[in-house]
């Protein structure tokens, strides 16, 4: 009984303020990102991102191996114009990564 009034009273504050709408509306970008990158490359990424102060500070990009299809240098480009076409600003670093097999 105590465990769900305490829960509820942390929530409240929470509901109130703009970081749960924060959060959802960045994992649907994020959801976004990497249906767009799987239509354009063949291969669906994991996508993660970190805001600070309303400002996204971060996003990263997993491939789930390494991908030879096209040059580095050219999967970097589309990965940036997707990441900063769906979460609607630039985020301050954008990292690339890929799997590696065992």
């Amino acid at each position: 009984m105590f465990r769900p009034a305490v829960l509820l009273v942390l929530a409240l504050p929470l509901s109130a303020c703009d970081v749960v709408s924060t959060v959802k509306e960045g994992f649907q970008q994020a959801k976004a990102v990497e249906t767009d990158l799987e239509q354009s490359t063949g291969t669906k990424p994991q996508v993660g991102f970190n805001w600070h102060n309303g400002r996204l500070t971060s996003v990263t990009v997993q491939f789930p191996g390494i991908y030879e299809a096209k040059p580095l240098a050219e999967l970097s480009a589309i990965v940036r114009e997707t990441v900063t076409k769906e979460f609607r600003q630039s985020p301050e670093a954008i990292l690339l990564s890929f799997r590696l097999p065992k």
